[in-house]
């Protein structure tokens, strides 16, 4: 059985462990065991030189972009609200650079949440700096109904409305060249976006699917990565 390799960006930050306080690249464990949980094989991508991007891309089946920090406004030709928290350009760079080599490459693109935030910012698109009512509190998920655009690849995979888990004070505003909105929540806001014509497998979903129990979207990652697997 092909297990396609899934590489998925980090955090760049400080953590704690047994008597070491350092600076570290962080994924939060529900990343690659939903990989895993797909069928995937699952590598840490930690910021690098925006310059290496193409040559890891190159080397990998499929591309998560993993949640985080706020989107640097000046990414997206906009001033800084006082409600969005501090720039994490490294990862920009980085994770910018490496969803234009996948776009350019055709290697199978995953989103979530900030990293369907990067996907709209790296098509030209813009966000919303502040929303409320898509989280639980300060670091308490919040969950809501995110209902799917019939027609489009995300309702091809999650014919129904279903509830998810969300963190996030910002969302898509003015779509990317060439995106569409293929969900919403009930308040209207882009829940999910995708390539408006066919070509590559490439999904944006701006809740965390690892932190739940459906897998449909990452298995449809997962099946495309094989697809497109080297012998």
């Amino acid at each position: 059985m092909t297990h396609p390799l899934i590489g998925i960006s980090t955090y760049l930050d400080e953590a704690a462990w047994g008597v070491w306080k350092l600076p570290a690249t962080l994924l939060p464990l529900a990343y690659p065991r939903l990989v895993q949980r797909a069928g995937g094989t699952a590598l840490m991508l930690p910021p690098d030189a925006p310059s290496r991007a193409a040559a890891v891309v190159a080397r990998l089946d499929g591309l998560v972009i993993a949640g985080g920090a706020d989107v640097e406004p000046v990414r997206y030709g906009a001033p800084t609200d006082p409600r969005t928290g501090p720039p994490a350009r490294e990862r920009d760079s980085w994770e910018l650079a490496l969803i234009e080599a996948a776009l350019a490459a055709g290697t199978p693109l995953l989103g979530i949440c900030r990293g369907m935030q990067l996907l709209n910012v790296a098509l030209g698109g813009t966000l919303v700096q502040h929303l409320d009512g898509h989280t639980g509190g300060t670091g308490v998920l919040g969950l809501h109904t995110v209902k799917p655009v019939p027609g489009t690849r995300y309702a091809s995979l999650v014919p129904e409305a279903t509830d998810v888990p969300t963190y996030h004070h910002q969302a898509v505003d003015a779509l990317g060249n060439g995106l569409l909105a293929s969900a919403y929540a009930e308040d209207g806001t882009v829940e999910a976006v995708e390539p408006a014509e066919g070509g590559s497998w490439v999904l944006g979903v701006q809740w965390h699917p690892e932190m739940g129990t459906d897998v449909r979207v990452m298995e449809g990652l997962v099946r495309a990565a094989a697809s497109a697997a080297r012998p």
